[in-house]
């Protein structure tokens, strides 16, 4: 019997591991002989950050948390190589499965070739071409080692390619962000609380930001803020808050009557609003994707991105980090000019079952 090792340990892993688990599950009340193990590498480990999305995406407890969050990237990345290192002499995989960019992709592909184990890398293939972000080197150095790529777009496959992965390698499946997200669509709630109550479907924006390139020099993050609180006319802006950029906030003063910061939500509370949204501003990947297949315009704040296809076939534009560059696209959304969304192949909400159909193909 094939056993399956599956990763997750920052917030974005969620989403994409959900499908992968519920296509696991349907296999075995089929009466497939198949076993898995899920792994939480305790990357992010609140509670608003990690077992809210557990129990909405009806993700299983996990049967081992490693506890590797906090410190430096270096003490993170080394805590989960230790950790996970032992997870699997004690419970040894067919294969490790990875999703995404973050810390744990990264550390625990390295612990399992080292131990002679193959890895599965979910999202394999997206480049973003800037090594100033933490994810991009993620990213190449798990490609860099991996040994079937489950990809979400035809810009993946093209990125392997020229770095010279072999075709079998290449397994072209779709966006599990999108199983997820088409899964739960029915079972989106409006956020609880005063601010909430009051806002008129269409009529407000939603924002994240937490990159260090917004977030971490404060005469920028409030250049940033004021072109936002400009562009937006006075409509309500919703703002759920990353701890990280939370503290730089303070310091800054900002008061403006419709810039409403909150905590950060469950994934169906936070795409209830997005979905219902007048336009989303962003610094966030994963953002740009969900806005794209429910058709609601997303600027994003960032010079690069890594899903290329957003932009090309979706409802995202890349605006970069120069606040005077916003106006004119915020002034569109406005008017209700924006594009609309064109379709994106094989982002359809059956790309978890191609995966697992792909794995027990391989390892049966």
């Amino acid at each position: 019997m094939p056993l399956f090792t599956i990763v997750a340990g920052a917030r974005p892993n969620f989403m994409k591991i959900a499908p992968i688990i519920h296509a696991f599950q349907k296999k075995k009340e089929a009466g497939l002989d198949v076993a898995f193990r899920l792994v939480h590498t305790g990357q992010h480990y609140d509670k608003k950050m990690s077992g809210d999305f557990f129990e909405q995406l009806h993700i299983p407890d996990p049967d081992a948390n490693l506890g590797g969050g906090g410190g430096t990237q270096a003490e993170q990345t080394a805590a989960i190589m230790v950790a996970f290192e032992k997870e699997l002499m004690d419970h040894r995989p067919n294969l490790v499965i990875v999703v995404g960019d973050v810390t744990s992709t990264l550390a625990c592909s390295i612990a399992a070739k080292k131990l002679q184990i193959d890895v599965a890398h979910v999202e394999g293939g997206i480049r973003s071409g800037d090594l100033s972000m933490p994810e991009e080197i993620n990213r190449m150095v798990t490609d860099s080692i991996t040994d079937h790529f489950f990809t979400t777009s035809e810009i993946a496959n093209t990125n392997l390619r020229k770095a010279g992965v072999a075709e079998e390698k290449i397994h072209f499946v779709g966006n599990t962000m999108i199983d997820t997200l088409m899964a739960q669509m029915p079972y989106f709630k409006k956020p609880e609380g005063e601010i909430f109550e009051s806002l008129r479907l269409g009529q407000y924006f939603v924002m994240t930001m937490h990159r260090p390139a917004n977030v971490d020099q404060e005469h920028s993050l409030k250049a940033m803020i004021d072109a936002i609180l400009e562009g937006t006319e006075g409509l309500p802006i919703i703002f759920p808050v990353h701890p990280r950029t939370a503290k730089n906030l303070q310091n800054l003063g900002i008061n403006a009557p419709n810039l409403h910061m909150c905590e950060p939500l469950g994934y169906l509370e936070f795409n209830y609003l997005v979905k219902n949204a007048k336009g989303v501003i962003t610094d966030s990947g994963g953002v740009t994707e969900e806005t794209s297949v429910m058709n609601v315009p997303c600027v994003t704040l960032r010079d690069n991105t890594e899903r290329a296809e957003t932009i090309h076939m979706g409802t995202n534009e890349l605006v970069g980090t120069d606040p005077s560059k916003l106006k004119p696209y915020l002034e569109k959304i406005m008017r209700g000019e924006w594009k609309q969304y064109q379709g994106i192949p094989l982002w359809d909400g059956k790309t978890a079952e191609r995966i697992v159909d792909t794995l027990i193909k391989n390892y049966s």
